[in-house]
């Protein structure tokens, strides 16, 4: 297939010439031209996929911007790999969620992926940022600058800081054990993490769900060893409720991570755990967990983090 340069070269080649009566173009070199310029209209303007919505962003990620290794057999990072987009799964005060399959054409290979896109923070609902970010501090002092000013590049830079803080604790606590989706990429202010479902329907929340009495005692202890491990790696969820914890198959997942709370950087970090706790823990003395477990974990995790 002939490439749009070599039209370009051809035009000027032809431009160059005049013919004796000083006519840019003869005749034939305006046929020609006509011919060359309907071809070139013609050809594909675009580099896009096969198939899918767009090509697979894998790539397009540095490597400190993908999930940890070892990755889980389920990751497509294959060069050919294309993204359809599912529809929206959730929207939220700072980011909607959205279902994407990542596929490789022609194989049968397919994931489903969550895709939490943080909006711009000019189109943010999230007014209590401060509270959480105290500790953060901005590793260049322009974009410090920028956001106290709230600069276009300030808020850009804003919204990025979000969608870095939950990849960068996903990472952290999937690392260590905590149960949150595994961190498959970031790029800007996407992340994209495992999709915590069936098929294409998400876990439900531990809100919506209804444990006997065995699963109930189950489900409390996953939580009481989730509060464990963040609190022995130094963190806070920040808001941890029955409404972004979900359960699959009898497993305890962890959500919604933007927020999460160094204990010891924020001076509201433990009041921040201690908040998680009590969240957590009403949900579950409400339907059978004794109100003195909650109370020992609080006193547990106080020991654990040296609260005075």
């Amino acid at each position: 297939m002939a490439r749009k340069s070599d039209f370009s070269e051809s035009f000027q080649a032809i431009k160059g010439r005049k013919s004796k009566n000083s006519r840019v173009f003869s005749d034939e070199d305006q046929a020609r031209f006509e011919e060359m310029r309907t071809q070139f209209d013609e050809m594909p303007q675009d580099d896009g996929p096969p198939a899918g919505d767009r090509w697979s962003i894998w790539w397009d990620s540095e490597p400190l911007q993908r999930g940890p290794e070892p990755r889980p057999d389920w990751v497509i990072t294959d060069h050919g790999a294309v993204d359809y987009e599912l529809g929206v799964l959730k929207t939220g005060k700072e980011a909607d969620v959205f279902l994407i399959e990542r596929a490789v054409p022609g194989t049968g290979r397919a994931v489903i992926l969550a895709s939490k896109r943080y909006r711009s923070a000019e189109h943010t609902q999230f007014n209590r940022a401060g509270d959480y970010m105290a500790g953060r501090g901005a590793k260049r002092s322009r974009d410090a600058r920028a956001m106290a000013k709230r600069t276009t590049f300030g808020l850009e830079q804003a919204a990025g800081r979000w969608a870095a803080a939950e990849f960068d604790a996903l990472k952290t606590m999937y690392n260590a054990g905590v149960p949150v989706p595994y961190p498959v990429q970031i790029l800007g202010r996407e992340v994209l993490m495992e999709f915590i479902g069936d098929g294409r329907t998400a876990a439900p929340r531990l809100a919506e769900t209804k444990p006997d009495e065995v699963e109930l005692e189950s489900l409390w202890e996953q939580a009481a060893e989730a509060l464990r491990r963040m609190t022995e790696l130094g963190f806070a969820h920040g808001d941890l409720s029955p409404y972004n914890t979900v359960v699959h198959d009898g497993r305890l997942v962890v959500l919604d991570l933007p927020q999460v709370v160094d204990l010891y950087a924020n001076p509201l970090g433990f009041d921040f755990l201690t908040r998680d706790v009590e969240n957590l823990g009403s949900w579950f003395t409400a339907r059978g967990i004794a109100r003195e477990e909650v109370e020992d974990l609080q006193a547990e995790l106080k020991a654990l983090a040296a609260m005075p």
